[in-house]
């Protein structure tokens, strides 16, 4: 079998979790099962390639899956929504990070037309002021019911003599455009730390897991971060079970045109995104990667947006869906959280950390 179909088999194996993909039935006619047996892989791959083009992007390097050699019948990425002809940035082919966003997408609510339930309620009001899509998946109505995410109660009782905040970095090696030695807290795990004593300042027992879990073998690898980062912080909610906050920290990829800064506070101050996984498709929910705190998880993201529109006008970009589950599904109270960008100063990075803070502070206690 050559090399580029092992590697797709990889590739299909980690996207659908199983050993081999799962052929559809109304293809299975199709497949001559009396030649090689890589034939009816192959056409299993075709059928999967064809119906999800939008999950095979690499996205960390950008190439397209013409560039890595592989088939394409779609007509390629643009006819698939992205606006910018730009494709994703970061993260891996099982779990993906980010994606660039247009202008538009990166539009910031101001203070001042912070809205009423009622304007939240419209579901085509909430959608386009506060999240970006990306076509990977869907935010169905019946999903997106604003009263109910906004008013989902999330606080916790602070108690200092046990962990209940978790912060990690699935992609640990995400650095800002200042990062050297020396400045080596100009990177994620930098800001990790920034965060994780800003909110002990404010009562919350915090663990800051610093694990490399994007470097294998002495390598930069996030062909399974996602992965290890699974096992790394499974272990740690298994030995401390008291966390019910988990909150994966990382940096954007844009434009190098593109500065991701506003002033909060009076201090340039790199702007935030929370991703949010949907464990979903357009044809639906992804059956091997169940989020049972999905709508726990929305409502984490939309009552800190919300806050943020409020006090921090300019602060946070909309949040953006996308189809996968980043390790998401751990504990109610869990969100992937974009710091800024590679063109942003570590400084700004920081900044960003106090208004973050205040955000998580507010909405665990019910504020």
């Amino acid at each position: 079998m050559n090399e580029l179909l092992l590697w797709l088999i990889r590739g299909l194996t980690v996207l659908l979790g199983s050993s081999y993909p799962t052929i559809a039935p109304e293809k299975m006619e199709a497949v001559d099962w009396g030649r090689d047996p890589s034939y009816g892989i192959y056409q299993d791959y075709r059928y999967t390639y064809d119906s999800y083009v939008y999950l095979f992007w690499d996205e960390s390097t950008g190439a397209g899956p013409e560039d890595a050699g592989m088939m394409t019948t779609k007509g390629g990425w643009n006819q698939l929504g992205d606006p910018s002809g730009q494709g994703d940035r970061a993260g891996n082919l099982a779990e993906a990070e980010g994606q660039e966003s247009s202008p538009e997408e990166r539009e910031a609510l101001p203070g001042e037309n912070w809205p009423a339930m009622a304007q939240l309620q419209d579901y085509d009001y909430l959608m386009k002021n506060f999240y970006s899509v990306h076509p990977s998946t869907t935010a169905p109505r019946d999903l997106m019911k604003a009263e109910e995410l906004v008013k989902m109660d999330l606080s916790l009782e602070k108690d200092p003599s046990v962990p209940q905040i978790l912060i990690y970095h699935t992609h640990s090696q995400e650095t800002y455009a200042d990062y050297g030695p020396e400045n080596p807290d100009a990177s994620v795990v930098g800001v990790g730390d920034t965060l994780a004593q800003l909110l002990e300042e404010k009562g919350w027992n915090v663990i800051h897991d610093t694990s490399a879990y994007d470097i294998q073998g002495g390598t930069l690898d996030r062909s399974r971060a996602y992965n290890y980062a699974l096992e790394g912080i499974s272990r740690i909610l298994q030995e401390n079970p008291t966390i019910q906050v988990i909150l994966d920290l990382h940096r954007d990829g844009v434009k190098e045109s593109l500065h991701l800064v506003s002033e909060t506070g009076g201090r340039p101050t790199a702007n935030i995104m929370f991703f949010q996984g949907m464990s979903r498709t357009p044809e639906g929910e992804i059956a091997y990667l169940p989020n049972p705190y999905l709508k726990e998880n929305l409502a984490f993201t939309l009552q800190m947006q919300l806050d943020a529109a409020q006090r921090y006008p300019g602060f946070t970009r909309k949040i953006y869906m996308k189809g996968l589950r980043y390790n998401l599904h751990l504990r109610p109270c869990s969100a992937l959280v974009e710091v800024g960008a590679q063109t942003n100063s570590g400084e700004e990075a920081h900044n960003a950390m106090g208004p973050l803070a205040e955000l998580l502070d507010r909405v665990l206690q019910g504020e």
